[in-house]
């Protein structure tokens, strides 16, 4: 047992080469002291972890740090962070010493599986503690799923654990998977160690993606195809786009294995995903030349690269007055929205086409109601694989995005702006995310379907992002018509403008915290 915590310390360095390693001094002589009673080094190191990971997980400052308080109050310590796009820093103190922390992650993405477990872990570690559960309002439903998190068994250990979540706690020691960490049962206080923290923390880090990249093609094929039918693209333009983006979401998972810059990755898998897409259409063309006036399809392949995590994330954080980071990340946004339209633009000019829009396909308002309602499931069930969600999380998200995107629609097709029928969609998915959170809290949905609202809330609006305007304007520019170019743009902006805004006005209305500013 003597080598063990620098053994340990040492496999979490690897991990955290952006970090303070954890096999300081002053964080290793208190690896085995309760957390409580540990130094504010080891106090601190697991509040800037938790960040870090809610952080690299892609949600906004805001959560990153009520996530950091959450863990920081039943220490005793003080945080004030500032959090921007990849890189925390944060001053603890617990009335006695104080320690500044800096951390600085390589780079972003989004991962909402680790979102939700870190939700979990909060709330484990509070009620460990002898605080209260804050995420649900029985404490053994996060206990039993971060308990079982390295669970050999099965991949689906967290989830059957959370299922069984209405069971009594183990009593006396820890369950079984606890014993090479464990001593004596947790029942308040001071039950939990540096080591068992950092433990838990380890395994939500390190858990692999839910879904092989071929499976993450195939949800982006369809995705991108039901995004294109919501266009008013027709069945052509659909196989044309599911071909594409199926192709060039398959190379990404690829390359991002690799860890290779994200903008050029974003590059080569949109010239893929629009080459892949032109070559389906002009192989069916061979069969049937009306394939080959589908110009506009291989837009709909592109669609899977959107950012719509840090986008709208960016006009959250704004909205709650944290400008550096929602600016940092509305400018990515933008520049990974550059190198995508850029590469669209260069292969639409080399194999010559012109997007001139989608035929109409002359159904009935009935009927293409029923395939909207079918084509939103569809696709924000897609961006929510993409977005490494659990299948329940996924489901859930699509059934609010099929509600609120098929709403958005129809209303457009009434005469509403395009706007404002983006600013009532997404107002009522933050609306229905926040009314689920509270049916599964209030006990009228299983406790194993709770879930963070921005985990649903996101998937559900992205597929209302205007990818549609922004290629345009950006074919537009290249074409050297500026005022076409203009023109378009400011439709995407506004319309990307209503999304963030309508969700922190649901905020506003079903939480305090957004409510007033304190």
């Amino acid at each position: 047992m003597a080598g063990e915590p620098e053994d340990t310390a040492a496999a979490v360095q690897h991990f955290h080469t952006h970090s303070i390693p954890l096999d300081m001094e002053d964080i290793e002589r208190d690896w085995d002291t309760p957390v409580t009673d540990a130094g504010i080094a080891a106090k601190a190191s697991v509040i800037v972890r938790v960040g870090m990971l809610d952080l690299g997980a892609g949600t906004g400052s805001f959560r990153v740090r009520e996530m950091m308080h959450r863990i920081a109050y039943p220490l005793g310590v003080h945080v004030r962070a500032d959090v921007n796009l990849t890189d925390i820093e944060a001053a603890c103190t617990d009335g006695k010493d104080r320690i500044t922390e800096v951390v600085d992650l390589p780079t972003t993405g989004v991962n909402t599986e680790r979102i939700w477990l870190l939700e979990h872990f909060a709330d484990w570690f509070n009620v460990n503690l002898g605080e209260e559960s804050i995420y649900h309002a029985k404490p053994t439903v996060s206990e039993e799923l971060v308990e079982q998190l390295d669970n050999p068994a099965s991949r689906k250990s967290a989830m059957r654990a959370v299922k069984q979540a209405r069971r009594e706690p183990p009593k006396g020691q820890y369950a079984q998977h606890f014993d090479h960490v464990g001593a004596a049962a947790v029942t308040g206080g001071n039950g939990i160690t540096v080591r068992q923290a950092h433990d838990r923390l380890d395994l939500i880090e390190r858990r692999p993606p839910l879904y092989s990249p071929w499976f993450s093609g195939l949800a982006s094929a369809l995705a991108c195809a039901a995004f294109v039918f919501l266009l008013g693209g027709g069945p052509y333009d659909m196989v044309g786009a599911f071909i594409g983006a199926g192709l060039g979401q398959f190379l990404r998972r690829l390359l991002f294995a690799h860890r290779l810059n994200q903008f050029f990755v974003t590059f080569v898998c949109v010239a893929l995903a629009a080459l892949a897409c032109t070559g389906t259409l002009r192989m069916i063309g061979l069969f049937d030349p009306v394939a080959l006036q589908h110009d506009t399809a291989y837009i709909g392949a592109m669609l899977f690269v959107i950012p719509g995590f840090p986008l709208i994330t960016g006009g959250l954080d704004i909205a709650k007055i944290d400008f550096p980071s929602g600016i940092q990340r509305i400018t990515y946004t933008f520049a990974i929205i550059l190198m995508a339209t850029l590469a669209g633009w260069m292969v639409a000019t080399i194999v010559h086409l012109n997007p001139q829009g989608f035929e109409p396909l002359g159904l009935s308002p009935l009927v293409n109601g029923l395939f909207r309602l079918v084509a939103a499931f569809v696709g924000v069930w897609g961006f929510s694989v993409l977005f490494n969600s659990p299948q329940r999380m996924c489901l859930t998200a699509a059934s609010i995005g099929a509600i609120t995107d098929t709403l958005r629609l129809t209303i457009v097709d009434f005469g509403v702006p395009p706007e404002a029928a983006a600013f009532i969609g997404a107002l009522l998915s933050g609306l229905l995310a926040s009314a689920w959170r509270s049916s599964v809290r209030r006990g009228w949905l299983p406790p194993h379907l709770g879930y963070p609202r921005i985990c649903l809330t996101v998937p559900s609006i992205v597929i209302m992002v205007p990818g549609l305007y922004m290629y345009q304007a950006m074919f537009q520019l290249g074409q050297f018509d500026t005022q076409s170019a203009l023109d378009w743009a400011f439709r995407a902006f506004m319309v990307i403008l209503c999304l963030p805004v309508g969700l922190a006005m649901a905020r506003v209305i079903t939480d305090k915290s957004w409510r007033y500013d304190i």
